[in-house]
């Protein structure tokens, strides 16, 4: 059922309708923002798995020395 999904009709009628929907000159920034994103996902992956731990983590065994505790009131002029 399935199996023809992704045959050469298909995929030029998908390939049809993304170029309707986002205009033929958005689709070079939205290839670039694409791979982008890709390899900055693979960076990540590769990071965490060279460090064995998450990078967050780390973050958050670091002490906050930020004062949360005194707040200033804003002054209004008029």
């Amino acid at each position: 059922m399935l199996g023809d999904l992704f045959s050469g009709p298909h995929i030029i009628i998908v390939l049809a309708i993304v170029v309707l929907l986002f205009g033929a000159t958005k689709l070079p920034a939205l290839a670039k923002a694409v791979g982008q994103s890709a390899r900055i996902f693979k960076n990540e992956i590769k990071t965490k798995d060279e460090a064995g731990t998450d990078a967050s983590a780390a973050d958050a065994s670091t002490p906050n020395t930020a004062d949360t505790t005194t707040t200033t009131k804003p002054t209004i002029k008029s």
